[in-house]
């Protein structure tokens, strides 16, 4: 996995960006993984920036994040939504609703 953003990085990041915090060993984030692919391909102007998180990952906890995963979308630093372990896809709808306005202009 690449090296972890720092949070004044992702805060830094023009436009819209999905971050998806969780882990590679997690076996909910596994399970969610086809509907996260789905998301990505739905929100083509969205950046995506996959985090791993886990002990010693200050990322994740600067963003309060407790269980994996967990998605947020962030505008120039401003977190717009978040859904944490989602199962089907209208869990996901928060997220492109939030992203929807903005992806456009923004990335």
């Amino acid at each position: 996995m690449d090296l972890e953003p720092s949070r004044a990085e992702i805060d830094a990041l023009p436009g819209t960006t999905l971050l998806e915090v969780g882990s590679a060993d997690c076996p909910i984030c596994q399970a969610a993984r086809p509907l996260l692919d789905e998301l990505v391909h739905d929100m083509p102007g969205v950046r995506y920036v996959r985090v791993e998180d886990g002990k010693g990952r200050e990322l994740g906890r600067s963003f309060h994040v407790k269980q994996w995963p967990t998605l947020i979308v962030v505008q120039d630093g401003r977190e717009l939504a978040r859904v944490v372990r989602p199962t089907n896809p209208s869990d996901l709808q928060p997220l492109i609703a939030a992203a929807e306005p903005h992806a456009a202009g923004g990335s």
